[in-house]
């Protein structure tokens, strides 16, 4: 009983580190409990939708993914990361029901919302160990109000790989259900470069797992994205900016429709975002709301880096720092290490998931406005 209840809490006793750097060494990452799963997903089909210019949904449908969790945990804390065109996730094996009919109905939402296939799986973390690899999580903390999970050990893509072939599947939800994505939107405008160009940076290990000479790599990598401007933040000092009607109005109204007609409940979230935007706009407070507040706290919040058995940057970059950066990662490609792929464009993104505008816990999904980490990835698919 004691071993279960320490594994449940595995997540809450793990050290909130709060400098980035420190997520490029080994040490910093600790095995997941034996017993624990692993949650996976990824939209079938998503470099053709991103050249259709559909790249706000795929971000969309990749982020409910960590929202149905989020909700189906119910306050419980547990490790996730947004990869751009799909999540993954861990959880204890308590949770395991709840986290596979959380997946099904993502499933089910993504294809009748969007027409876009979702594919998901829920992988034991002991086959992941047979198969000779491992997972490890830290928590990155970037502001106060909030921390990410980091992923190491080559598991997460093992398992990736493993639902792609068709492995782990989670059985299909019935026709017409609807996942409890509260929260979940995309309200603030898309963020131009002011360094030069809004660059995607997607590097993976050659190797099974992610071994001493990719961490040699990964903290050269992130010293030169220091030497950027507040290290490459996308999100401007003051924090973002919203514009009305929101970019994201039509995708937040079919994460949040339920049962309502789509047009209809479209027409109160225009009524609703009118008013927010007011609101925001001229920092006016309301209540404990606090709009200035809020506003540069969505910035500090803005999750723009991660390692998920990799590393996955999105950069306001300038063009002397972008040239370092190929010519690291041209080396390391050349000698085995990595393989790698970019992504230029002049905007950035955010997907957002805000439990409530009253605390700092909201979390935000920064991403290239033009492909980003979905069409980096493409190219390393390609080489």
């Amino acid at each position: 009983m004691n071993d279960s209840i320490n594994n449940r809490h595995f997540y809450d006793a793990l050290p909130r580190r709060a400098a980035f750097g420190d997520l490029t060494d080994p040490a910093s990452y600790v095995p997941l409990p034996d017993d624990w799963l692993i949650g996976v997903s990824d939209i079938a089909g998503s470099t053709r939708a991103v050249a259709a210019g559909r790249y706000k949904t795929v971000n969309m449908v990749g982020a409910a993914v960590i929202s149905a969790q989020i909700n189906a945990a119910g306050g419980q804390d547990f490790p996730f990361v947004f990869g751009g065109d799909g999540a993954g996730f861990a959880c204890p094996p308590d949770r395991r029901d709840k986290a596979a009919a959380a997946l099904a109905a993502v499933r089910c939402w993504s294809t009748q919302e969007f027409g876009l296939t979702l594919r998901v799986a829920l992988v034991p973390l002991g086959d992941i160990r047979a198969a000779g690899l491992d997972v490890s999580v830290a928590r990155y903390q970037p502001a106060p109000g909030v921390d990410y999970a980091m992923f190491s050990g080559g598991g997460l893509s093992w398992a990736e790989t493993r639902m792609k072939a068709g492995e782990f599947a989670i059985p299909d939800a019935p026709p017409g259900t609807i996942p409890d994505l509260t929260g979940l939107s995309c309200r603030w405008s898309n963020m131009r470069s002011r360094n030069g160009s809004i660059l995607s940076v997607v590097i993976q290990p050659t190797g099974s797992g992610t071994g001493p000479e990719f961490a040699r790599l990964a903290d050269a990598v992130v010293t030169i994205s220091r030497q950027l401007d507040r290290g490459g933040h996308p999100v401007p000092e003051a924090g973002a900016v919203t514009r009305w009607p929101p970019p994201g109005l039509t995708l937040e109204a079919h994460a949040s429709h339920g049962r309502v007609p789509l047009a209809r409940h479209r027409r109160k979230l225009l009524w609703v975002t009118f008013v927010n935007w007011i609101f925001l706009r001229w920092k006016i407070p309301i209540g404990r709301f606090d709009p200035a507040h809020y506003t540069v706290t969505v910035g500090r919040n803005a999750d723009f880096r991660k390692f998920d058995d990799g590393l996955k940057m999105t950069l306001d970059c300038d063009a002397a720092t972008q040239k370092r950066l190929r010519k690291v990662l041209e080396k390391a490609a050349k000698n085995g290490v990595i393989r790698y792929g970019l992504c230029e464009q002049d905007e950035a993104m955010m997907t957002c998931i805000v439990p409530s505008i009253l605390t700092d816990d909201h979390v935000h999904f920064i991403d290239g406005a033009a492909g980003g980490y979905t069409e980096a990835a493409a190219q390393i698919k390609e080489l």
